[in-house]
């Protein structure tokens, strides 16, 4: 079986007469194979598979795929937005909503909150982490490696850590993420697959798609967190209209912002 969980995405949607035909034994074989492995039949082996194939994907194969589709430059333009539409379905029809609401009242009881995540997903890491800073909640970020290991090294049991990564993840999250746990801060995932290693090392995980037609779309992840911020910005409402009381008299008045001469 090792040729099928290296390459995936070759062996994926085959039958099981197929795979074993490529494998050179008989469906019998490969059925049990499955089932002493843990799978509970040949469709939950597939699942695994396409799992396994979305984690391992890079920023080549959605382009590949994509350029087949269209020979028209507009059509992936408008590729791309039907794709980020359908993963947003899926996050909405997946989300348990109650848990971004016991998310919130963690956030709220924690000492410090630590934002995990590099690369692109920095981004989405400063994204929450600006918005919990306008709700004057204690909102730590890192980015690089060496700000995630000497942050999370003082991670405790009064703290909350929440990791951003996807597809394989990078070393630098996952390592802060277990380092954290170990320490005993309560940890919280989001990433795209439950055979990620967020999700295999976090207490909690949410899941957002990232497939696109190129590169990775954080359009799901960033409903996600949108989210996320709605929740912590109404769960402790007078405390948080009093606040964004002064927010806002600085976004009407404040010098940062452009005014014309």
């Amino acid at each position: 079986m090792r040729p099928v969980f290296e390459n995936p995405r070759e062996y994926v949607l085959l039958s099981t007469r197929r795979l074993a035909q490529k494998l050179k034994v008989d469906s019998g074989t490969v059925v049990r194979i499955a089932a002493s492995m843990g799978f509970s039949g040949y469709h939950d082996l597939q699942h695994y598979l396409h799992e396994l194939a979305l984690s391992q994907a890079t920023a080549l194969e959605p382009m590949e795929s994509s350029g087949k589709i269209d020979s028209g430059m507009e059509s992936h333009a408008r590729h791309a937005l039907d794709q980020n539409i359908r993963n947003i379905q899926r996050l909405r029809k997946s989300l348990e909503y109650g848990r971004i609401v016991s998310l919130a009242k963690r956030i709220y009881r924690a000492r410090r909150i630590l934002l995990l995540g590099g690369d692109l997903a920095s981004n989405l890491v400063e994204f929450l982490h600006y918005h919990l800073l306008i709700l004057c909640l204690p909102s730590v970020s890192a980015t690089t490696s060496g700000e995630t290991m000497n942050l999370t090294r003082s991670a405790g049991k009064q703290d909350l850590v929440l990791a951003i990564s996807f597809r394989r993840c990078l070393a630098q999250t996952v390592e802060g993420l277990q380092q954290a746990r170990g320490n005993g801060a309560y940890t919280v995932g989001i990433t795209d697959t439950f055979i990620s290693p967020i999700a295999r090392y976090a207490h909690e995980c949410f899941l957002a798609p990232v497939e696109a037609s190129y590169g990775i779309s954080y359009a799901a992840p960033l409903s996600l967190l949108d989210g996320i911020v709605a929740t912590c910005g109404f769960y402790d409402y007078n405390r948080n209209q009093a606040i964004l009381k002064k927010v806002a008299e600085e976004q009407r008045k404040g010098s940062r912002w452009y005014r014309e001469k």
